[in-house]
């Protein structure tokens, strides 16, 4: 597959996937959960459908998405199993640093098509100015954890602090440390085996770790301050996007809930009961409210979304409102999915902490993605201050 085959791919082709792929994934989902992390063969194919491309300028071969595509593809893959989907969204929003680098670089990390990449925006590594054989770049040393997806990508990135002489961070003029992504080769890094974890078991996102390593400043780039290709897709906050691929597996996972409880109702009848829970009215009310929680958050984002699109397209940027809404509406996305998997999971019963049965798996998962900082409670906060007019630095957000 070439880079040009895979940008002529539109939006309808990678839904088609995804719903090809949904049945297999989900019988599989036992295997992937066991795996600790996404098998080598899902991952090349989600590779060669195109869904890690979607975010990736099209100058380099990539799909350069509708944000709302990505919702769509990964919110489809959530319905059959979260830890896929979550892979899927970090392979595709880890290709933004694409529109931030020069563009021999890009060409040369994402110009094959079946390029997989990971990465974690927290700067947690520490990076000071060097040269090596007259390049110059960076030494990096750090440890991250959450590193989604790393054991099936060929590029991991790993935000650094960057430090002066002094060993102070450099301050960056929005008047915070300046912070820069790192990208290292996939055999460049140690990847520790620490993912045991109750929840998105088979993302694989265990920690990794460089220890003095030279990074050629070409692959290192800010994505607060360096400016990226002026295009709709790159108008968009780094870290919102992020934001709302979480929200995207969380409104998945809890349309699947939704779905198997429904199955499940006409055939189970509760202990104590003679009524099968379909025909009850608890069941009446609780799938009521899941659903009117999963439509409704859902519809909040996608709004923010296409509101902060509309913006881009118009006038090239987008303002602090929009941010504000993005951030916002994928903290309600999130909220309101989870509330919507505990009510399936709890009107199940019994049934519902078997193995056998996706709704224990779709309760975990969903509460591991909620302990993301992306969608902390702190979050409200930040948006809160916002609402009200308080004075608020806005760099991050």
């Amino acid at each position: 597959m070439t880079a040009t085959q895979t940008a002529t791919k539109t939006s309808a082709d990678l839904l088609a996937a995804a719903e090809g792929f949904a049945p297999e994934i989900a019988a599989r989902a036992a295997e992937i959960e066991a795996n600790r992390f996404l098998p080598q063969d899902i991952a090349t194919r989600f590779a060669e459908a195109g869904f890690y491309r979607l975010c990736i300028p099209a100058d380099y071969g990539g799909l350069e998405s509708h944000p709302g595509e990505l919702v769509k593809v990964v919110e489809r893959i959530a319905q059959a199993d979260g830890s896929a989907a979550w892979c899927v969204f970090i392979g595709a929003t880890s290709g933004l640093v694409a529109a931030f680098l020069e563009a021999s670089e890009a060409k040369r990390i994402f110009g094959d098509p079946l390029t997989i990449t990971a990465g974690v925006f927290a700067p947690r590594g520490k990076a000071v100015r060097a040269s090596e054989k007259g390049v110059e770049g960076y030494r990096v040393t750090g440890r991250w954890q959450w590193g989604s997806g790393s054991r099936n990508a060929q590029w991991i990135s790993g935000g650094c602090m960057i430090l002066g002489d002094d060993g102070k961070p450099e301050m960056a003029a929005e008047g915070i440390p300046q912070n820069r992504m790192m990208i290292f080769e996939a055999d460049q890094v140690h990847l520790h085996d620490t993912w045991d974890v109750s929840g998105l078991c088979g993302t694989g996102s265990t920690d990794f770790e460089v220890t003095d390593l030279f990074v050629p400043a070409s692959r290192a780039v800010s994505l607060v301050s360096d400016k990226p290709l002026p295009r709709p897709l790159y108008c968009f906050p780094t870290f919102g996007l992020l934001g709302i691929g979480i929200a995207a597996v969380s409104l998945g996972l809890a349309r699947g809930a939704i779905d198997g409880l429904v199955d499940l109702a006409g055939g189970k009848t509760p202990q104590g009961s003679s009524k099968p829970l379909a025909l009850r009215a608890k069941a009446h009310l609780d799938v009521s409210e899941a659903e009117a929680l999963t439509r409704s958050g859902r519809a909040y984002l996608m709004e923010a979304i296409d509101a902060a699109w509309d913006a881009a397209t118009r006038n090239g940027e987008i303002t602090v409102a929009h941010r504000r809404d993005l951030r916002l509406a994928t903290k309600h996305a999130v909220r309101s999915a989870t509330k919507a998997v505990d009510l399936m999971y709890t009107l199940a019963g019994g049934s519902s902490v078997y193995r056998s049965s996706a709704l224990q798996r779709q309760f975990r998962d969903v509460h591991v993605a909620t302990q993301h900082m992306m969608v902390s409670d702190a979050t409200y906060e930040l948006t809160g201050r916002l609402l009200l007019g308080v004075p608020t630095n806005t760099a991050m957000l």
